[in-house]
């Protein structure tokens, strides 16, 4: 699947909005997966959007996924304990799959939350990590703390490199 045509919708739709809807669309759609801020960032600054704005929306998107994400993943889990009647200690499922799911488990184990904080995003995508270390780090806060700094990082680069890139083909 190219990711041409999705670049073409999303800005369609950025295009066809203004002013503070835009930037609530901005929000949305970096909380969509496929879309995240990787797409959005660049097509919104391209489109005008002013890049202060457009990166506090789309962080502030990523972060409410991440969130919803881990807390609901820790509340099922606790209900799952209650209802099973155990700990939570039994063993933890050692798949290791190939694709998106795999990369974001040998990046768990080789650097840690922080590790994956920084390059789940981008090999995995903001959902899929933000599951990932829900699944494997016990302390919700640690988990959203860690992914909000990753995504603050991603989201501050691709600000400056779309202002960037944009500006040196005189389009900005």
């Amino acid at each position: 699947m190219s990711l041409f045509p999705a670049v073409i919708e999303v800005g369609a739709w950025l295009e066809e909005t203004g002013g503070l809807v835009g930037y609530l669309l901005v929000f949305v759609l970096a909380m969509t997966p496929a879309v995240e801020p990787f797409l959005v960032i660049p097509v919104a600054i391209g489109l005008g959007f002013d890049p202060v704005l457009t990166g506090m929306a789309a962080f502030a998107g990523s972060v409410s996924a991440v969130g919803s994400i881990v807390y609901t993943q820790h509340q099922l889990l606790e209900w799952w304990h209650s209802w099973r009647g155990t700990d939570g200690r039994e063993a933890s499922d050692e798949r290791d799959s190939s694709g998106r799911y795999g990369r974001a488990r040998r990046l768990w184990r080789r650097y840690g939350l922080a590790g994956l904080a920084f390059a789940g995003p981008l090999l995995a995508g903001i959902h899929l990590t933000a599951l990932v270390a829900a699944v494997l780090e016990s302390d919700r806060r640690a988990a959203i703390g860690w992914l909000s700094v990753g995504l603050a990082a991603w989201t501050g680069g691709l600000v400056v490199a779309s202002v960037a890139g944009f500006g040196a083909l005189g389009l900005v």
